[in-house]
């Protein structure tokens, strides 16, 4: 399906290939309706998610529509199946120190008054079945209330939706206290789904949870991810064998792209790489590092590829940062990876590579940020190829996110369960 790629102004529509009817339009008999928040306010992670879920809930259920709320106009590079749509909210990211900063406002209560409004404005056009919020209870600095309140009086049940690590405990459970994350879940949520397997990690451990909230809590496994076969007319940018470098959105990926560059610099005999630098790389940097692979014949830069899956298929190994979507695109398909995980402003990464490599799913390569050592790296990239796949080791359930997923969706909406999942790309 091809992306809408027009520029969409906040409130715009994006939409599959056929005109479609405006939000508040009187919806078909047995039509069932799925709104997701998209908490998205750094990187690519939270909607990449959110539309994997879409594209497969909606491939699930034929009389399904699912709208996504978004604040990254980058959206409109993805394909979506014709009946998810996303409405875009005004932009706001996340900077390294935690802070939020408007995009198009000067003042971030502005931006969030905005969004809060139309949040509330869509659920009320769009009578969503079922509400999913990605990550956050009450939505940033608590712009999803409202929405909420309304929900939670006309009987709409509402999903938490977070992913298999969030933070170290303390920070985590520091941080959900003083956004008030507990009495929200007690007050207006059905179920939470965390996107993760219980034996490898617990991310609401230890946080001071009442039983009735416990309850909610549902693990479904990770995500299935499947290349997407529809054929694509560009050739891949480097022929295989390579390996594939991604710092996921790029955001704060330099460190890793430096320390892969400087053992590629030392080491000419090293496996050809392609590194795709991200599309919120610092473009300063991301200058740098393409003067830098412009000098080394075995390396190629790309700054996005919104079809990674393809890139990941045809890769010998992967070499990441080791964030949620990558995790399970390196299961999905079973490439031997090398995570360098980033430890600032959370250690999400870190705790998720550790506890994957104690499981023996991949190898983690700790970043010395102030003395990085390139003869490492060149070790660990030497190594690489050869390295155990995923697959060697047998985790029953391991990928079942998708079916578990469409299975609670079931149960929360009326819907019959019954339609074989299919995985889409995300």
């Amino acid at each position: 399906m091809a992306p809408d790629t027009r520029a969409l102004d906040v409130g715009a529509l994006g939409t599959g290939p056929r005109p479609r009817p405006p939000l508040g339009a009187l919806r078909p008999r047995g039509v069932t309706r799925l709104l997701i928040y998209s908490h998205d306010s750094f990187g690519l992670g939270h909607l990449r998610r959110c539309r994997s879920i879409a594209q497969n809930l909606v491939q699930t259920y034929p009389d399904l529509e699912v709208l996504i709320l978004s604040g990254l106009p980058i959206i409109a590079s993805y394909a979506f199946d014709e009946r998810v749509r996303y409405r875009l909210v005004p932009g706001i990211i996340k900077l390294s120190n935690g802070d939020y900063k408007a995009l198009d406002a000067a003042d971030i209560r502005e931006a969030i008054d905005a969004r809060s409004r139309l949040i509330l404005e869509t659920a009320q056009e769009f009578q969503p079945d079922l509400f999913l919020i990605d990550k956050e209870p009450l939505g940033i600095r608590g712009e999803v209330t409202d929405t909420l309140v309304y929900l939670k009086e006309r009987g709409v049940p509402v999903v938490l939706g977070v992913r298999d690590v969030m933070d170290d405990p303390v920070a985590f459970a520091a941080e959900w206290e003083r956004k008030l994350a507990v009495p929200a879940l007690e007050d207006y949520f059905s179920e939470i789904w965390v996107y993760g397997m219980e034996r490898i990690y617990r991310p609401l451990e230890g946080l001071p949870l009442p039983t009735a909230v416990e309850q909610k809590i549902v693990y479904t496994s990770y995500l299935w991810r499947e290349e997407n076969r529809a054929p694509s007319a560009e050739p891949l940018p480097v022929d295989p064998p390579f390996l594939l470098v991604t710092p996921g959105g790029g955001g704060d990926g330099e460190g890793l792209v430096d320390w892969v560059l400087s053992a590629y610099e030392r080491a000419p005999d090293l496996l050809r790489a392609l590194i795709v630098c991200g599309p919120f790389m610092h473009a300063e940097s991301r200058r740098r590092i393409e003067a830098r692979a412009a000098r080394l014949p075995h390396v190629e830069v790309l700054t996005f590829a919104p079809d990674m899956e393809r890139l990941m298929t045809a890769a010998t190994a992967v070499v990441a940062m080791g964030g949620y979507n990558t995790f399970c695109e390196i299961l999905s398909f079973d490439k031997p990876s090398l995570i360098v995980p980033r430890t600032r402003p959370r250690l999400e990464q870190f705790i998720r590579a550790r506890e994957a490599e104690r499981q023996g799913l991949l190898r983690m390569l700790p970043h010395d940020e102030d003395n990085p050592d390139p003869q490492q790296m060149i070790d660990a990239l030497k190594a690489l190829p050869s390295q155990p796949r995923p697959s060697s080791v047998v985790i029953p359930g391991l990928l079942d996110g998708h079916s578990a997923i469409a299975h609670r969706f079931a149960a929360l909406t009326g819907l019959a369960a019954d339609a074989p999942v299919r995985a889409a790309s995300a």
